[in-house]
């Protein structure tokens, strides 16, 4: 387990197949374009911004995938987080309607984490299961606290509006003649790109040149070995999925913001556009192989394709059915790569 373990296991021909199936989704974008709408740079602004707090919950997810787990829970963890941050911005008078808020929210997700973890790592309860019953019991608290329905308040708190601030990345040319015409910036991407950006550099940085991160990719690559080589197997897991679960609470409190609600209801399905991403990145779902590098191209083409149906007017049912198609065909040349092992 020397200081090259993780990059030997993120080979260039993954980034480079990840790579590709990014340039197809453009390529299809290109040829697809409805009428050019696709040319439009406001277009990939959004695309960028709509997926911004699903890739967040993406990171979080390569982190227990790349050790050989899973988590299911990440979705209903939206929701509880989701909920817990409204009722303290949308509810409750100062303090709570402050930034104390968002860590509370943080707080909630990292315990969700925490008790899959430890369900995973000391009861040895397959990952699967564990992570279905926390999904389970995260959705009902969350209805629960919320009495079955969405909290709302109107006008939206300060807060909420904050966190869906514009950042402009491009002006007209009247704006660059006459900076103080008042002009609305043409394109703009939303504060959530950020804070993606800022999660995914963190996750890179843990995994590429920490301890921890050689750790998890040893637990992924072979659990018994790493053991033997005095690898803390059970807390490094219990950190992966309070990882998962911090992400899940950054994700949540995003999510409220741009919904302007906390839904007992909301998240459904999320886990698995997030699980996708990571597949379609090259993250191997056996473990030990895979980086959030990876994840991002994913996020991005799985960004990318659902923008291009939107745009050509393709129904829900039938974009289910092409992701679902295509997570087949990302999962059986991760096999074919790698000899038969997917």
């Amino acid at each position: 387990m020397g200081r090259g373990f993780p990059r030997r296991l993120v080979p260039g021909r993954d980034v480079a197949a990840a790579l590709c199936a990014l340039v197809l989704m453009l390529v299809l974008g290109s040829v697809f374009n409805a009428d050019g709408v696709f040319f439009d740079l406001a277009t990939h602004a959004d695309t960028w911004s709509q997926n911004a707090a699903m890739g967040i919950l993406a990171c979080g997810l390569t982190v227990v995938i790349i050790t050989g787990g899973i988590d299911l829970s990440v979705g209903s963890v939206v929701a509880l987080c989701a909920v817990g941050f409204s009722l303290m911005v949308m509810k409750h008078d100062p303090p709570l309607r402050g930034w104390v808020a968002i860590p509370a929210a943080l707080g909630i997700g990292t315990m969700c984490g925490a008790v899959a973890g430890a369900l995973v790592a000391w009861a040895r309860v397959q990952p699967f299961v564990a992570t279905l019953a926390v999904m389970a019991a995260a959705r009902g608290l969350a209805k629960w606290v919320a009495d079955g329905v969405k909290i709302q308040k109107f006008p939206y708190p300060e807060l909420i509006e904050r966190l869906n601030t514009k950042i402009p990345i491009a002006w007209g040319l009247r704006d660059a003649l006459d900076p103080a015409s008042g002009v609305v910036p043409t394109t703009a991407v939303s504060v959530h790109v950020v804070v993606f950006l800022i999660v995914a550099a963190v996750t890179i940085l843990l995994l590429r040149t920490h301890t921890i991160g050689v750790k998890v990719y040893a637990i992924g690559d072979n659990e018994q070995a790493a053991r033997y080589a005095g690898v803390p197997v059970r807390r490094v897991k219990l950190l992966a999925y309070m990882f998962a679960g911090l992400c899940s609470g950054i994700a949540g409190v995003l999510f409220c913001a741009l919904e302007r609600q906390g839904n007992p209801d909301g998240g459904v399905g999320y886990e698995l556009t997030a699980i996708a991403m990571v597949v379609i990145g090259g993250t191997s779902l056996s473990g030990g192989r895979g980086g959030v590098v990876l994840t991002m191209l994913g996020v991005l083409t799985i960004g990318y394709l659902r923008k291009i149906l939107d745009l050509n007017s393709v129904g829900t049912a039938q974009q289910l059915m092409i992701t679902g198609g295509i997570i087949v065909v990302a999962v059986l040349v991760q096999g074919l790569r790698r000899g038969g092992r997917p």
